[in-house]
Order: C-alpha cells, then structure tokens, then sequence
C-alpha cells in the first residue's frame, strides 16, 4: 500500500468499521463525512453473532458492554391474538452455537464507540463537512474530488463544538476550517461508503440499479423503558406479525429506553428520512382488527419518525479499478432480516484483510472483496425480500405460516439462520 493509503466517503457503521479495520493493518485511512456533526441519529440495530465477533476482533468489546443489551430470545407474536407462536433462544445458546454473541444497541451509541476508537488511531483521520463527489482513475491510483459546503454561516475560524463526547479536534478528528471550497486527494483506492443515494455508486454504476421502493414505510421510536410494562421492556427481541405489517421492540442503551418499529405498506414514500408524525396516525395504520394485541404498545410513544424502505436489485459489479462500494452504497437491503449494518460490518473486515493481501495491487485486491461478497449480500437481500412476503400475509396464508413456524419450534427455526451467524471473515 503507497503512502497515500486508501480514502472512505461516508462515515457511517461501515465506512467506520471499514477504517478501523484498515488501521489496524497498518493502512493510513483518510475518512470523509459529508455531515457537519455525528448526532444521535437513527434508532436501535441488531447485531448478530456474524457482526459481534468482527466487534470483538476489532477490540470494541469492553466498550460496547456499556450500551449493548444481550436479548435472551427472540420471540414471534401473533399482533391479532398476542399468542406466542415460536420462541428462539439466544443468550448462552447463542454463545454455545455461534461462538459469538447477539447483541442490540442504540444506532448512535455503536457509532460513538467506533468514533472513540478511530479517534485514538494514528492511522486514521476523520474529517467531518465534507463530501467526495467526484473521483478520477490514473495510472498509479485515484484522485477524489472533495467539496466543502458553507459552514452554518459560521466565519472561517469558529471553533466547533463537540457533541456526545466525540471531539472533533482531538486525536484524527477534526471539523475542516474556513469557506465553501473544493480540494483533491490522492490515494492507492477511494471506498464508497456513502448510504442508498451513494454518489459514488452513481458514479460507477449509473442508473443500471436505481434503489427500489418496497411499497413500505416504517415507523420508529424511542421511549424510555419506565413508560412500559415489566413484559415489554424484558431483555429479548420481539418480532410481532400480522396483516400488511410487523412490529419489532426491544431494549436498548443498556435497558434504559426501548427502541420499537412498525413497518406498514404504503403507495408511496414519505417526503423525507425522518419525517415526525403522532401517533394517531401509526394507530390508523395499524387498526385493531388486525392489531388489537399490540395496540397497547404502539400508542405508548407520542411521536415517530417515519422512513420510507428501500433496497436495489443485487449489482453483478461494484468497482471500477482502485474504487470500490460498501455497506447501502453496494447492496442496501430491506430490514427484514435485521443485517442491514452485519453486511457492512462484514464488508468492511474482508475489505481490509483484501487491501492487506494485495498492497501493491488495490484494484486487484477490491475485486477480490468484492467476489467474494457479492453472492452472501445477494443473498441475504433476497432472503430478506421473502421475509417481506411471509411476514405480511393474510388470512388464511398467515394461519398456514403460523402453523409451520409452530411446527418447526424455536431451534429448528434458529438452524434456518445458521448460513448468516456461522460467517466468519
């Protein structure tokens, strides 16, 4: 690897993961996020056994105990009746099974945890109001384009401040200074980690996979464990499937609030990614013929936020040369198998065991990551497009579904996923 290393556009799980994974292999990691502050955004995530081993490996485990929640079970409900239909253990079986944990946490608390830990990396620099738009391939690797937006009219010297304890000053992190402008980098590779609207993926791929509406928006909130029942704020994951809808809940931020989403159909997308709606209108779309069980815990939040769903037809390419694609900018996915962020997670590990591997050779060394990845997230995109179908049935498809998951008990419905929490890098 030359000593201009490798650029990464985005700076969410992925493009987090993937320059802690690359720093640790001794790669200098130049890392853009186009935002001008890391919030506390997004809401709960699941981490399977396939995602927390990289954790481990990648030494966030001590951290990480502080804000995870390890869920005993996932348990399936029926939201017409409240009857239990299926319940999978986790906890030590899933120690015993997989060798790893499960894990769910706060979106916003992983990211933390992987920005401390980039922050105390040599190797690694974080810069934050900046954006990779444009990228040029030579003989010798890739010069990106990075444009710098206006600063919240903030003059050229103002200090930024620092939020949820992430400095943005110290230690490889840093806000740029100064005006609107625009500044080339050099690097052996550039990763695109840039999300479902990736300008990096339209870049290299056009419109040949433009992202796909599945015909459902979902809603998500989080509430303070306190405002529930002692059942619904239990350590488990519980999965809640009726007519054209689901409902998940479970703990997070070490049991202190509970992160629920509801997906529903619906015609078209909502105009934004975190529209704020009330709860009279996730109580209209989830009506008691149907829902009359788990009503109770969706009218526990005030406010949701509201996000349309996507994902794209699987990619036969991702890369051109030095410059690559990871995480949503590669092979977004719909939400139904909970491995959204285990893929990026995943991808961002054999990326840089790959650039590792091949340090004279990038391009070599990305078509290498991406032979092996492409077919696993194909996959799971599909798997979780089945689960869209089989969770939204009705009558009397979903009595013939509730009678076959109940059929075939927890463990047997647990070894369906052994394929996804056996994946070791």
């Amino acid at each position: 690897m030359s000593a201009n290393g490798v650029l990464i556009a985005g700076a969410g799980i992925g493009g987090l993961t993937a320059a802690l994974a690359l720093g640790r292999r001794g790669i200098d990691v130049t890392l853009f996020e186009q935002a001008e502050k890391l919030e506390e955004a997004g809401a709960g995530i699941q981490l399977s056994p396939n995602a927390t081993r990289v954790l481990v490996a990648l030494g966030l485990a001590e951290r990480l105990s502080a804000v995870i929640v390890e869920p005993s079970a996932i348990r399936v409900r029926s939201a017409p009746s409240g009857r239990e239909l299926v319940t999978m253990r986790l906890g030590a079986a899933t120690l015993q099974r997989y060798g790893a944990p499960y894990w769910v946490v706060h979106r916003a608390d992983l990211q933390k945890v992987l920005i401390e830990a980039i922050a105390e990396h040599p190797r690694i620099t974080l810069t934050l109001g900046a954006t990779v738009d444009d990228f040029t391939i030579g003989p010798t690797g890739v010069s990106a384009g990075v444009s710098f937006p206006p600063l919240d009219g903030r003059p050229a010297d103002a200090a930024p401040d620092s939020r949820n304890g992430m400095d943005r000053h110290g230690r490889g992190i840093s806000l740029r200074q100064g005006g609107a402008g625009r500044a080339d980098y050099r690097a052996a590779a550039l990763i695109g980690a840039d999300g479902l609207w990736s300008r990096l993926h339209a870049l290299l791929l056009g419109e040949r996979t433009t992202p796909r509406f599945a015909g459902r928006n979902a809603f998500r909130a989080i509430i303070p464990a306190k405002q529930l029942s002692p059942p619904e704020r239990e350590p488990t994951v519980n999965l809640w499937i009726g007519p054209d809808g689901h409902l998940v809940h479970y703990p997070v931020r070490a049991g202190a609030a509970v992160n629920i989403v509801a997906a529903c159909g619906g015609r078209s997308p909502s105009s934004g990614w975190n529209t704020r709606v009330g709860r009279d209108e996730v109580l209209e779309r989830f009506p008691a013929a149907g829902w009359a069980a788990a009503r109770q815990l969706l009218a526990a939040p005030e406010h949701w936020q509201k996000w349309p769903l996507y994902d794209r037809e699987p990619s036969t390419s991702w890369g051109q040369g030095p410059v690559t694609l990871l995480g949503d900018a590669a092979h977004p996915m719909l939400p139904f198998l909970a491995q959204g962020a285990a893929m990026a997670i995943e991808d961002a590990v054999v990326l840089a065991r790959e650039l590792a591997r091949s340090p004279v050779d990038c391009a070599a060394a990305l078509r290498s990551y991406e032979s092996e990845r492409r077919p696993r997230t194909a996959r799971v995109q599909r798997e979780a497009r089945r689960n869209d179908f089989s969770y939204h049935l009705r009558q009397p498809a979903a009595f013939i579904r509730d009678a076959i998951m109940q059929a075939l008990g927890g463990e047997r419905l647990l070894a369906q996923y052994d394929w996804i929490y056996q994946w070791r890098p």
